[in-house]
């Protein structure tokens, strides 16, 4: 996708969901804090967060970033399967050995912002450098250990060393190739 072509797409996605906000309103609920997923649940609703599912979309604007959480989103991978023009993915072929300039610019503005930086897909070299530039926990939001299973997506011992200083957590993805290497 161009970096308009990513921007769109996301808007538009954004806005399917504040329209299924809208439409079950006795189900669902817009979450912007962690305050809110408690009372929404409180209140027997699910909470619905939007987070961004690579940082391409962004197309390489912090002012688009900046508009997304203005939007709801909360949360953004830095990459998916791909590397982005800014940082490495872990199923792609590095550019920039972690994060590029402009990648250490956009976890400081997601940083600023509130917004958590979802470590899931990246290289990790990639994971490294965005734990150091954070100033804030960070998140891996549906990966598992590599030390258990060797898929590249999943968190090497070393990365998951440094979590305990960062205040990081990361979630297990329960898809099979991510928790099994005989399936991987």
């Amino acid at each position: 996708l161009t970096g308009d072509e990513a921007i769109r797409r996301t808007i538009e996605e954004i806005d399917i969901v504040d329209r299924m906000i809208k439409a079950y309103p006795n189900d669902l609920e817009q979450a912007l804090t962690a305050d809110d997923v408690v009372r929404i649940h409180k209140k027997g609703k699910v909470a619905s967060l939007i987070g961004i599912e690579c940082g391409r979309q962004i197309g390489g604007s912090l002012a688009a970033l900046r508009q997304f959480y203005r939007l709801g989103a909360r949360y953004m991978t830095l990459t998916h399967n791909q590397t982005t023009e800014w940082a490495d993915s872990a199923t792609d072929d590095p550019k920039y050995g972690g994060l590029s300039p402009f990648g250490v610019e956009v976890v400081h503005e997601m940083n600023r912002l509130g917004m958590l930086v979802d470590l899931s897909h990246v290289s990790a070299d990639t994971m490294k450098d965005a734990i150091a530039a954070s100033r804030a926990p960070v998140i891996f939001s549906h990966s598992s250990a590599r030390g258990l299973v060797g898929h590249l997506r999943n968190v090497p011992d070393d990365v998951l060393q440094l979590l305990p200083a960062n205040g990081g957590v990361v979630m297990v993805n329960c898809v099979p190739d991510f928790v099994s290497d005989a399936v991987w």
